[in-house]
């Protein structure tokens, strides 16, 4: 089993920044992907960003409203990823959740993302 637990999350004005952080505990895998996702009230849990680490190489992708704002980043000596969220908008609003998907793949899909963390509510005012 693979436990993962955010923190950082907050309330923010219009224009700043956060910085998520997601450790994860237990089981590892040799290649995996991790991820960032985001649920508004009375909305669907949507794709932020990804990250795909397959041994050599590691790929990075974003959904398109985040894209230039938002920066993932590992530190595998910490099992700790990490979402540094810079010129945040009120429509950032949301609970942030992390994910592992040990299949490696470049998934935007929830359902191959095996586990999640409880999120963490980040709040812009604007």
């Amino acid at each position: 089993q693979v436990q993962l637990v955010e923190s950082g999350g907050g309330l923010v004005q219009a224009g700043g920044s956060l910085r998520l952080s997601c450790a994860a505990s237990g089981r590892t895998f040799s290649t995996y992907t991790m991820a960032w996702f985001r649920q508004a009230p009375g909305k669907e849990r949507e794709f932020v960003t990804n990250i795909v680490w397959s041994g050599r190489t590691t790929y990075r992708y974003y959904a398109d409203s985040v894209k230039g704002r938002f920066t993932i980043s590992r530190d595998n000596a910490k099992n700790t990823v990490y979402l540094q969220m810079n010129g945040l908008k009120p429509e950032d609003t949301a609970v942030y959740y992390c994910a592992l998907s040990p299949r490696g793949a470049a998934s935007r899909s929830t359902s191959v993302y095996d586990y999640w963390g409880q999120g963490t509510q980040v709040t812009v005012s604007s």
